[in-house]
């Protein structure tokens, strides 16, 4: 696959030439909009509110509206006067602790490719954040668009992650949360009894789309002019009990059950996992 980006990691005086390769994916079918009728595409058009008909490309032009129905033009000109320099540096502008940023600032995730030269580099770096257990924070100009990113070793992979800046956050302020002291000694203890029952280790591996699944039954079924057998495992609640407390102790007494018919335990399951 080819790459996005080429270009060059920078911390102090140290350069590492890599190249950027998406490290996630969209995995669920891709679906287009049909006439009905015919099942035949259907296309856009850029159509003017004012005059009811299409617009050509060369007719377009960007506009910000600053009050309602009111637009302030912005020419190419513009944007390149705002345009930050675009280069091929990832400049580390940090290093932080790797759990001291707040998932919500993270977006889409690359992995960053040694380029030619750069292996011995690459691996001093990557294991230097590993053992340091810190993440390297930079800026890039990805797509003439500048970005905050994050570096951090993951396996043999340094992933550099694109990340929000402060101000695409919305404050929490504008929301109402409940405050601890409603919290009641026993609930909590009993939530965290139910925690501790359903803690394992992290395995990407076993949590299933099943979505998607589901879709791609049914369109391989109509494909073939059958019907598709579809598997639900959504858990079967109780929609009388009402009670927060008695939901926990069902909860408990539920997953207790679980464990006792399960043949293998758990220890059992992720030991043969391991081999």
């Amino acid at each position: 696959m080819a790459a996005i980006w080429k270009g060059t990691i920078a911390f102090g005086l140290v350069t590492i030439p890599i190249e950027l390769h998406p490290a996630v994916k969209e995995d669920r079918p891709r679906f287009r909009l049909l006439h009905a009728t015919d099942e035949s595409p259907v296309h856009y058009d850029r159509v003017c509110e004012r005059e009811g008909k299409p617009v050509a490309w060369a007719d377009l032009v960007k506009g910000f509206e600053y009050t309602k129905g009111h637009y302030v033009v912005l020419t190419r000109d513009d944007f390149r006067t705002a345009a930050v320099e675009k280069t091929k540096t990832v400049d580390i502008l940090d290093f932080v602790p790797a759990g001291a940023i707040d998932d919500r600032f993270f977006d889409h995730a690359y992995y960053a490719v040694p380029g030619t030269g750069g292996d011995r580099g690459y691996a001093v770096l990557r294991e230097a954040l590993r053992k340091s257990e810190r993440v390297g924070i930079g800026k890039i100009v990805l797509r003439e668009t500048q970005h905050l990113a994050e570096l951090s070793a993951v396996g043999d992979a340094l992933v550099l992650t694109m990340m929000r800046f402060a101000t695409d956050l919305v404050d929490e302020s504008r929301y109402r949360f409940p405050a601890a002291s409603s919290v009641r000694p026993r609930e909590l203890a009993m939530a965290e009894q139910l925690i501790d029952s359903l803690t394992t280790d992290w395995d990407p591996a076993q949590y299933k789309d099943d979505y998607r699944a589901n879709l791609l039954k049914i369109i391989h079924a109509k494909v073939e002019g059958g019907e598709a057998k579809l598997h639900s495992e959504a858990p079967q609640r109780d929609a009388h009990v009402v009670d927060l407390m008695e939901r926990l102790k069902q909860s408990l007494a539920s997953r207790g059950k679980r464990t006792r018919a399960a043949t293998p335990s758990r220890a059992g399951r992720r030991k043969r996992t391991a081999a």
